[in-house]
């Protein structure tokens, strides 16, 4: 029988958690999250900076004999909470997570290249899939032709400040600048994680992998799992952020936290906040240990916390009364984020209908 899993945090998890605040409260506070939305530059690259190079928390996932931390996704799963918390317009888990992964699943000199460029944090990466797209799905936007990448992909996560493309085809898994693609923005919902439609014409490809699936379905996986970390972490925020407003405002002479109606629906978000996190956490120790219930686990976490932080940005905006409605107060970015999320890398109900193929408990 195998050993439960610890899905406390341990001493190093809390101190990693501790700088990453630290850094997100001093350079990402949410008055410069609602400017920078607003403006043509929606990422914040000297944030970026701070987290990737400084910190060197790009490479979380990269051994350390291939240029990374040598850390697990434990770790990585510790600052997507934190990222989550603060709605940082950052592409850690488009290049950190998912473009590494799939460098993680290639072989070869040019991947361990490219692989060590992303660890360091000065090359950002991004798969050319759609942010929808899940594990297991067939990718057939780009084809090869006379060995060059031609095809459109919409709907591409961060393509905006990404430098290297990782383009799944029939063909296998190759690498294309981003000086040879052209990128056009898209009308994103959530402005801090924005959305562009990608076209190689003749693109020159580096061939990464002879097969992409493989590659490309464990990168999807990796950040369909994290992803609830990061869901995780806006939904926190959002109780703790409303358990205090409902303290502090008073209506009829007293707070209207102290109302009973009110106290049973924070009550409700506090327990499925709780289980949430119980959901995340086993999702990232699966996915740090190789556990063989990795995909149960992340069907799971999906399934379950996407929903809930739907329903904490739902519930924040309505117990914040008149001033969440307001365009000033960062509710309407978590509520985004949170509607976003939901549909990336697969939907909830999607997720279930994967966890009863794996649990054989399919629909009659």
């Amino acid at each position: 029988m195998s050993a439960q899993p610890d899905l406390l945090y341990s001493e190093d998890e809390e101190a990693l958690r501790s700088a990453v605040r630290d850094l997100l409260t001093d350079h990402c506070d949410a008055a410069s999250v609602l400017a920078r939305v607003e403006s043509d530059e929606p990422h914040d690259r000297a944030l970026w900076k701070n987290l990737a190079e400084s910190m060197g928390l790009a490479g979380l996932l990269v051994p350390e004999a291939r240029g990374g931390q040598g850390a697990t996704h434990r770790e990585v799963a510790v600052v997507l909470e934190e990222l989550g918390r603060a709605v940082a317009p950052v592409p850690y888990l488009t290049s950190a997570v998912i473009a590494t992964e799939a460098l993680l699943g290639c072989d070869g000199d040019e991947a361990a290249t490219l692989l060590a460029a992303l660890a360091s944090g000065r090359t950002v990466g991004a798969l050319a899939v759609p942010l929808s797209a899940t594990p297991g799905r067939d990718f057939t936007d780009v084809r090869v032709e006379g060995g060059a990448l031609t095809g459109r992909v919409t709907g591409v996560a961060d393509a905006a400040v990404a430098d290297v493309f990782l383009v799944p085809t029939q063909s296998g898994l190759f690498a294309v600048d981003a000086a040879d693609v052209s990128v056009e923005p898209q009308t994103s919902f959530d402005r801090t994680r924005p959305l562009a439609a990608v076209t190689f014409e003749g693109a020159a490809g580096r061939l990464l992998a002879d097969t992409a699936a493989p590659a490309v379905r464990r990168a999807l996986r990796a950040g369909a799992g994290l992803l609830a970390s990061e869901q995780l972490g806006g939904a926190d925020w959002l109780l703790t952020e409303t358990v205090r407003y409902t303290r502090e405002r008073n209506q009829f002479n007293r707070p209207v936290g102290s109302f009973q109606a009110l106290k049973h629906r924070l009550a409700q978000l506090w327990l499925e906040v709780v289980n949430a996190r119980a959901a995340a956490r086993n999702a990232a120790d699966a996915l740090a240990t190789g556990s063989d219930d990795t995909d149960i686990a992340v069907a799971v976490a999906q399934a379950y916390v996407a929903p809930v932080a739907v329903r904490a940005a739902e519930e924040a905006l309505q117990l914040h009364g008149g001033i969440g409605m307001t365009w000033e107060h960062p509710i309407h970015l978590y509520l985004k984020r949170a509607k976003s999320a939901s549909i990336a890398l697969g939907s909830a109900g999607r997720h279930r209908e994967e966890l009863a193929e794996l649990v054989d408990l399919r629909a009659p």
